[in-house]
């Protein structure tokens, strides 16, 4: 891949990434302050969050696949499974609190996955971006204890969720700017 292309990538993406971290941080806010919501809530919110991304996710994936990356496919994939579990979500409402936190946990885990696998199969300058590294053992993180300690999780959901929601969304920011520099550069 020639350092054009990963310019035409990151030109491509910086955008993307700005818009889920900005999503993330304002799911973050919204539970950190109405922490009373009912889990229903939640779960629109959650299903809503995770359907978006995974578009997102296709998106830059069609983008990455016009730009020749050969990558490309392990961001549809995550897309896919993002609005997997999205629409699972809005279809089934009323599954137990349990099944939700593990479904939570299970895309966190495969989020995580992917965000670490981005960050040693990239080439060029975004090969070892640590954004990608800290984004994706966040995920994975909060996917553990979800799916370990799903009565302990739901307790502190809105707390847990709302943290890492800000802290993904900042480290997606940060990794926007610093794609959108390579981009210019």
């Amino acid at each position: 891949m020639s350092f054009t292309t990963t310019q035409q990538t990151s030109r491509n993406y910086w955008l993307v990434l700005l818009v889920r971290g900005i999503l993330a941080i304002l799911f973050g806010i919204v539970a950190l302050v109405w922490p009373g919501w009912t889990i229903l809530a939640l779960i629109y919110v959650f299903g809503a969050y995770a359907l978006i991304d995974g578009v997102m996710a296709l998106v830059n994936a069609i983008q990455d696949r016009s730009t020749s990356s050969e990558y490309w496919w392990l961001v549809l994939i995550r897309g896919i499974i993002g609005i997997i579990i999205g629409l699972l979500v809005f279809f089934w409402p009323g599954l137990t609190a349990l099944v939700l936190f593990t479904l939570i946990g299970i895309w966190a885990v495969v989020i995580g996955i992917f965000e670490l696998l981005a960050a040693f199969v990239l080439p060029g300058d975004l090969r070892l971006e640590w954004t990608f590294v800290l984004g994706g053992i966040l995920s994975i993180i909060l996917g553990v204890i979800f799916i370990r300690h799903p009565v302990v999780a739901m307790l502190s959901l809105v707390w847990v969720l709302g943290i890492f929601a800000l802290a993904y969304g900042l480290v997606q920011i940060v990794h926007a700017f610093r794609s959108r520099s390579l981009a210019t550069t």
